[in-house]
């Protein structure tokens, strides 16, 4: 399916305000939609298209300073999910294996805290808060929103897989980096610092 160009729909949209602009009830007379209507309509058509499954590629977290690439991780011979193979810590990765980021269900998105000598892409994720903005760009050229929910820390030996994979009715979005002490070792930090978000229009 090939999609209207966004410059069709901003003249579409100017039109619809230079009507309502003349205060003659131009929506009344005509049968044209109300611009509440007309954005409603709009956000409904851009949520289906984000039903379809499309990976993502750029994520954007502007309260912490967060543009980077994301690239597709699976697992690890461990189980657990993979971290993206980059020395400098900057890319994160998206698990594969589930959603992409506005599917319904978790889409997953993991990041290095640090490196050997420097912080990484996710060093100042635990500073998100509630109601903070998350934006994921998509290889389909769409971009998938989400509002932060909640900002949680848990022991590694407790990683919430229910509560992350077990909900499949909306769209969500979780961002899993290490936290805690440092126990060194094969386990390095102690915890995974875990954000909880759900999407939202773009």
């Amino acid at each position: 399916m090939r999609h209207r160009p966004r410059a069709a729909i901003v003249a579409l949209v100017l039109c619809v305000v230079g009507l309502f602009a003349l205060g003659i009830g131009a929506g009344q007379l005509t049968g044209l939609p109300t611009l509440s209507h007309l954005w409603a309509a709009h956000a409904r058509a851009d949520a289906d298209r984000l039903h379809r499954p499309s990976a993502p590629s750029v994520l954007l977290i502007p309260e912490i300073g967060v543009r980077a690439e994301v690239v597709p991780v699976g697992l690890a011979s461990d189980g657990s999910i993979a971290p993206p193979r980059d020395p400098r810590g900057a890319a994160v990765g998206w698990y594969e294996r589930g959603p992409t980021p506005g599917q319904s269900g978790a889409a997953v998105l993991v990041g290095h805290v640090d490196t050997r000598d420097a912080p990484a892409v996710f060093h100042r994720l635990g500073e998100l808060r509630r109601g903070e903005l998350i934006q994921v760009h998509r290889r389909d050229r769409h971009t998938a929103a989400f509002r932060v929910d909640s900002v949680e820390t848990f022991p590694k030996t407790a990683f919430p897989v229910k509560r992350i994979f077990g909900d499949a009715s909306e769209a969500r979005l979780v961002l899993v980096t290490c936290g805690g002490r440092w126990v060194g070792g094969e386990t390095g930090y102690a915890d995974n610092v875990v954000v909880f978000a759900r999407r939202v229009p773009a």
